[in-house]
């Protein structure tokens, strides 16, 4: 509970210091680079599950009837879905995003009995249902918008970038609230360093009292070939393909840095949630492993929203999984649909435990398989879920390294500007600007004459004052 306290200061003052410290050149060509390595791992992670499921077949042996059903199926449709992601990133009331993402929901008409008009004229949207006997029996739906409960991440991160954007541009004026934001940030991870004490208890009581709710071992046995499916997948996602990128881009030793993660790593697989874990991430890759404070507070928050190498590896092999108990063979062009649909909807996972199970859904029934299966592996699903939390972070966190490398040049010019740049309020080096050389240059522009020393190279944001 701590951690998620801390999770939405955290992210917004990251994301404003993060971003306000970049000139907005840099910090779209940092962005690009996260982005196209994001999407690199994930879809590499979801052609490793299904290489991986379609190989081992660990459905082929049983039968979905001989499953235990746990639990109910959450109701999505795949475009909803969809536009619900691009609905939370504009969200229309900055505070309500705090706490609550919007969600469409479809609700079935009942036909009326008696005719009733009403003064809004629902949108019906009509989907046909065939019957037993080959009738067809049109159901009407309305589609309503509603909000549930949980941190709009998404769309405070759009906001956030567009707002560290505005304050950075904005100059000296803007400054105050750089400094207010960094403050705000320091102040964090300070609470956050205080909570890191206490995790072990937390996390011993977490996990005593998740194995004590477990009431049937037995699906552990029936699922045990589907588990080790996935948890050898992520392994080796984790284990060979995350440090070979790290080592073929970085050139440094992948698991030292992967140790220097280690804390970040354990609460990962406690929580089970990447965004919690966030604030821990955080010191992380900046105390231990030494990343740029400019790259992992840009990279890793949008990192936690839409990384999800583990949750995309797990959905792709979950949907296998199930076509297989389900006896049905897929073709190419299903396998390449799943592929697809696993990588958009783990970008939709928002960080919270087990959103797989609703993107699950998407998945299903974007290749046709009954949505209703997903009971049948939410038995286990808290169990891979703290695993694939993990490979979760671990991504991330060799996204910030790998990152860094390949924005070196970006940063070293960075250094060399902020020593005149005000405005940059991560300077390496301060601002080296004598009083009187401060006065003096004045007076050469009150004065009207542009002959500046040119040893000490002054930027717009002061001319612009004078």
């Amino acid at each position: 509970r701590m951690l998620k306290l801390i999770i939405l200061p955290l992210i917004i003052s990251s994301m404003i210091t993060g971003v306000a410290a970049l000139d907005s050149s840099v910090s779209g060509k940092i962005g690009l680079r996260a982005v196209v390595y994001y999407f690199c791992t994930t879809v590499i992670a979801v052609v490793l599950g299904i290489v991986l499921v379609v190989t081992i077949k660990p459905g082929v042996s049983q039968n979905a009837a001989e499953i235990d059903r746990t639990g109910s199926t959450p109701e999505v449709t795949t475009v909803d879905a969809m536009l619900d992601l691009v609905r939370n990133m504009f969200p229309e009331n900055l505070v309500q995003a705090c706490f609550q993402q919007f969600k469409t929901k479809r609700e079935e008409l009942k036909p009326p009995s008696e005719p009733e008009r009403n003064s809004t004229v629902d949108e019906l949207v009509t989907a046909i249902m065939t019957t037993a006997n080959q009738e067809n029996s049109t159901k009407d739906y309305k589609i309503v918008g509603m909000y549930t409960d949980g941190v709009n991440v998404l769309g405070l991160i759009v906001f956030c970038l567009v707002f560290g954007i505005v304050i950075g541009k904005m100059g000296e004026k803007g400054q105050v609230l750089v400094d207010f934001f960094n403050a705000l940030n320091d102040a964090t991870m300070k609470i956050v360093q205080i909570i890191m004490w206490y995790m072990p208890f937390g996390i011993m009581f977490l996990i005593a009292g998740k194995i004590i709710e477990v009431n049937d071992w037995e699906i552990f046995r029936k699922l045990g070939l589907y588990m080790a499916t996935v948890l050898s997948g992520l392994a080796i996602h984790s284990v060979v393909i995350l440090p070979l990128i790290y080592l073929v881009i970085v050139r440094k030793n992948p698991f030292q840095f992967a140790m220097g993660m280690a804390q970040a790593l354990l609460t990962a697989l406690m929580i089970s949630s990447s965004s919690a874990t966030l604030p821990v991430t955080f010191r992380c890759a900046e105390e231990k492993n030494h990343v740029d404070k400019r790259i992992t507070r840009f990279v890793l928050p949008v990192g936690a929203t839409i990384n999800m190498d583990g949750t995309a590896l797990y959905e792709a092999v979950a949907a296998v999984f199930i076509a297989q108990l389900n006896e049905m063979e897929l073709d190419v062009g299903q396998i390449v649909t799943i592929s697809v649909t696993a990588t958009a909807a783990s970008v939709g996972a928002a960080g919270v435990p087990q959103a797989g199970l609703v993107t699950m859904v998407i998945v299903l029934s974007a290749v046709g398989l009954p949505a209703e299966d997903v009971t049948l592996i939410i038995a286990v699903d808290w169990l891979l879920d703290r695993f694939r939390t993990m490979v979760n972070v671990l991504g991330d966190a060799f996204g910030a390294g790998i990152v860094e490398k390949l924005s070196q040049k970006e940063l070293e010019q960075m250094d060399v500007t902020s020593e005149v740049n005000i405005a940059n309020p991560f300077a390496i080096e301060p601002a080296t600007l004598d009083n009187e050389e401060h006065i003096d240059t004045k007076k050469s522009y009150v004065n009207g004459g542009f002959a500046i020393d040119k040893s000490d190279s002054v930027s717009f944001t002061q001319t612009s004052q004078f």
